[in-house]
Order: structure tokens, then sequence, then C-alpha cells
């Protein structure tokens, strides 16, 4: 048994956008630039940015939870909330702390917005949110 509500695709997590839930992504703010974030426009939403770990350096984000609150993700609400990250695993532990603070329920996207590295160690390419034909933007 998991400390969330459960992993979705990104397909799936794009539907639950596009119905009403709130993609939260946790990579760091760096990823955020150069790697590109979820375009959730065309879905009549907008992501909300909260670094599960901080950069530069990659300490635990002291403050993710009352950024959450700050965010407006308010307990008890029984909206759903996707959590991304680069390749699923960090989303976790974000899934798993708003769970905790009564938020959600809170899912994990698996696979994350890049995935794992392919064959000749390149992300973004078989799996994860990019893959998928999912909308993004870069910088």
């Amino acid at each position: 048994m998991t400390g969330y509500a459960g992993d979705v695709t990104p397909q799936e997590a794009w539907d639950m956008v596009a119905d009403g839930a709130i993609l939260v992504d946790v990579r760091t703010a760096a990823e955020w630039q150069w790697v590109g974030r979820p375009d959730l426009s065309s879905a009549g939403a907008e992501p909300v940015f909260i670094e599960w770990v901080t950069w530069p350096g990659g300490a635990p984000n002291a403050n993710f939870s009352q950024q959450l609150l700050d965010a407006g993700l308010t307990p008890g609400e029984e909206r759903p909330v996707v959590f991304l990250c680069r390749s699923g695993q960090r989303s976790i532990g974000a899934a798993t702390a708003a769970t905790a603070m009564g938020i959600g329920p809170a899912y994990n996207i698996l696979e994350g917005f890049e995935g794992a590295p392919d064959a000749s160690g390149h992300r973004g390419v078989d799996a994860g949110w990019k893959a998928a034909g999912l909308p993004w933007q870069q910088g």
C-alpha cells in the first residue's frame, strides 16, 4: 500500500487536469528553465511549480508543505492533484507529503516529464510527458 492515491500515466494526468485536477511540477527551477515545463493552457490550467529538492545543492525543500498551502491547495478539498518530476521518483515523495497533509487525492505521474534514459542515455525520447506528445514549452 502506498501513502498516496496511486500512479497515473502522463496521458491520464493530462486527462485529469482537463477535468479540473491540479498539476504540481516538483522538479527544480533549473529543470523548469532548461529542460522545459508542461503547457496546460489548452486544458485551461496552469501548473504549480514547487521544488521538492532545492537547486542548487539538492537539499530537501523545508518549505514544501507551506508552499503547497500558499499555492492554494487546501486540505480536505478533495480536488485531485497530480505530481510531476523528471522520472516519477521525487513526485512519489511529494504525493505522499500532500496526502499526509490531507491534500488530494494526490497522484504520482509515472515516468515524469522525461522518463528514464534510452539506450543512448537520452531522456524524453521513450517515456514521460514529452515522449507522450503532451504539450510543453521550453524555458
